[in-house]
C-alpha cells in the first residue's frame, strides 16, 4: 500500500450521491422573488408571450434566468445549474425554449421591455414598503433627497455583434448608460434603467441622459409622475455637466449635483479665491481631511446661460503620489469641481455627497459580475433583453440584502463575496411528514446566517 503524500485528504470520488443540492443558499434569491411579487408581476406582465398549452411561463423562465447570474452566470446557458435542483427551484425550462422565449421577445422588444419594467416598478413598490426605514426613499425631502447616480461604461465585444463600434478608449464593444439608486454608506444600490448604446455612443449625450433619467423616475415608488422636484438628486461626473441636461434637471425642478468642468478662464478666476474662503474638505468619514479644501466659485465664474440659482463648488488637493497634474491644476494642487441647484449645508458636506458618486463605479462594476461583463447574443434588440435580465438579477440580489441582512455586514457585500459564502452553501434534502425539508451542511460557516435571512424572507 502507497502511502499519499499529499496535504489533502485521498478520496475516492462517483457520482451516485442522492438528495444532495448545490446552490441551496440560492433559495434566498428565489424567496425574495416571492416575497416582493416579482414572480407574479413578471407572470402577469409577460402572459401574452405565453402560448396555449406551454409548459414554462415566461416570467418564471427570466426570474430563473437573473438567478443563475445573479449565482455567478454569464450566459444563458447556465440556467442548468438551476436546472439540475427542481426540488428547490422548480421545473426550468430547457436550453432551446430558453432561446425562443429570448427571441420572441426581442422581436417586440419595446413592447417586451415596458412589460418587464412594469414587473419591476411594482416589485420594486413593494420591496421598499416592506424595507421601512430601511428603504433608500424613507424620510426623503429636499434636504436628503433620494440620490440617483448616472454612468457610463464599456463593454467589450470579442465578436462582430450588431450595433458593435469602436469606443473612445480604442476598443470595441458597446457603451451602455446606467442609472442607480444609492442606498447609503450603510447598504448596496439597485439599478434603475440600463440603456444598452453601440461603443461609438458620448459619454455626455443630453438626449441619452434625459431618456435614463426618465426611465429611471418610472421605476420609483410612489413619485408623482414627471414632477418628482426637490426630492430626488440626479448625480453624475462631468459627462453631465452640460447645458442642454442641466437646463433639463432644472425644468424639472429636480435636485443635481453634477461635474463642472473647468476651462483657463475658470481657472484663472478661482485665484482670486483669497485663502480665507477655502474650508478644509472631509473625508468619508465625515472628518476633516488633511491637504484638501472646498471653496465656492459662483460669484467669480461667467455662468451666463446656466439655469438660475446654480452654484459651483471647487476642491482643491494635494494629489497622491505619482499622480500626473493636469493643465487646470494650480500650485501643485489638483482643482475640480461640480455645479449644484442645492442651497444648504456646509460647503463641505456638499463637496462630500457629490464625491460618493465614486459608489456608482462600484455597482457598475458589481453589475458586470452580475451579467453584464459578457452580452451574449449577437442581436442588438436581444443583448437589450439581457440587460433587463441583468437588472433584475442585481435588484434581486439588493432586495434580498435589504430585506434579510437590515442589522448584518451582509447588506454591504458585493456579489462574489455572496456567492462564496451564502450561495454556494450545500445541503440534503429529506422528506417527512409529506413536506421537503431543506437541510443545510450543519458545519457551513455562515449557515445560521442564512437561515436567519431565510426565516424574515418568509411570508408573514
Amino acid at each position: 500500500m502507497r502511502k499519499s503524500t499529499s496535504w489533502y485528504p485521498s478520496l475516492s470520488v462517483d457520482r451516485g450521491g442522492s438528495g444532495v443540492v448545490s446552490h441551496a443558499g440560492a433559495v434566498l434569491l428565489a424567496r425574495t422573488a416571492d416575497r416582493t411579487g416579482l414572480t407574479s408581476e413578471l407572470s402577469l406582465a409577460l402572459r401574452s408571450w405565453r402560448k396555449p398549452l406551454a409548459h414554462h411561463d415566461p416570467g418564471k423562465i427570466l426570474i430563473d434566468l437573473a438567478m443563475s447570474l445573479a449565482i455567478g452566470g454569464d450566459c444563458l446557458a447556465d440556467i442548468a445549474v438551476l436546472r439540475a435542483e427542481p426540488a428547490v427551484f422548480g421545473r426550468v425550462a430547457s436550453d432551446p425554449t430558453v432561446s425562443r422565449l429570448i427571441s420572441v421577445l426581442a422581436g417586440d422588444a419595446p413592447k417586451a421591455l415596458a412589460a418587464i419594467n412594469s414587473a419591476r416598478a411594482t416589485a420594486r413598490t413593494a420591496a421598499w414598503k416592506l424595507a421601512g426605514k430601511h428603504a433608500p426613499d424613507h424620510g426623503i425631502d429636499a434636504e436628503h433627497p433620494l440620490i440617483i447616480d448616472l454612468d457610463a461604461t464599456l463593454v467589450t465585444a470579442h465578436s462582430d455583434k450588431e450595433h458593435a463600434a469602436p469606443t473612445f478608449k480604442r476598443g470595441y464593444g458597446f457603451h451602455p448608460l446606467c442609472a442607480f439608486v444609492d442606498h447609503g454608506r450603510d447598504g448596496a444600490g439597485e439599478p434603475l434603467a440600463i440603456q444598452l448604446r453601440p461603443g461609438n455612443a458620448g459619454s455626455n449625450t443630453a438626449a441619452d441622459q434625459r431618456t435614463v433619467v426618465a426611465d429611471a423616475l418610472v421605476q420609483l415608488p410612489s413619485q408623482p409622475g414627471y414632477r418628482v422636484g426637490r426630492t430626488v438628486l440626479i448625480r453624475t461626473d462631468t459627462a453631465g455637466g452640460t447645458h442642454e441636461f442641466v437646463d433639463y434637471l432644472h425644468k424639472r425642478r429636480m435636485s443635481y449635483s453634477v461635474g463642472f468642468y473647468l476651462s483657463h478662464p475658470a481657472v484663472a478666476a478661482i485665484d482670486l479665491i483669497p485663502a480665507a474662503a477655502w474650508t478644509p474638505a472631509y473625508n468619508s468619514d465625515s472628518e476633516i481631511r488633511d491637504g484638501a479644501w472646498v471653496a465656492e466659485a459662483t460669484g467669480l465664474l461667467d455662468l451666463t446661460g446656466w439655469p438660475p440659482g446654480m452654484r459651483v463648488i471647487v476642491r482643491k488637493e494635494r494629489p497622491h503620489p505619482g499622480a500626473q497634474l493636469r493643465f487646470t491644476d494650480r500650485d501643485g494642487l489638483r482643482i475640480t469641481a461640480f455645479a449644484t441647484n442645492t442651497t444648504r449645508g456646509q460647503l463641505p458636506d456638499l463637496e462630500l455627497r457629490h464625491r460618493r458618486r465614486a459608489r456608482c463605479e462600484d455597482r457598475i462594476r458589481n453589475a458586470k459580475d452580475t451579467g453584464l461583463q459578457n452580452l451574449p447574443l449577437y442581436g442588438f434588440d436581444q443583448n437589450q433583453i439581457w440587460c433587463a435580465i441583468v437588472a433584475l438579477a442585481s435588484e434581486l440580489t439588493a432586495w434580498m440584502q435589504m430585506l434579510a441582512f437590515t442589522d448584518h455586514p451582509a447588506r454591504r457585500w458585493e456579489p462574489k463575496r455572496l456567492r462564496l459564502r451564502l450561495f454556494s452553501t450545500a445541503a440534503r434534502l429529506s422528506r417527512h411528514a409529506r413536506q421537503t425539508r431543506l437541510r443545510l451542511a450543519a458545519h457551513a460557516p455562515y449557515s445560521e446566517l442564512l437561515v436567519t435571512a431565510l426565516a424574515r424572507l418568509q411570508p408573514g
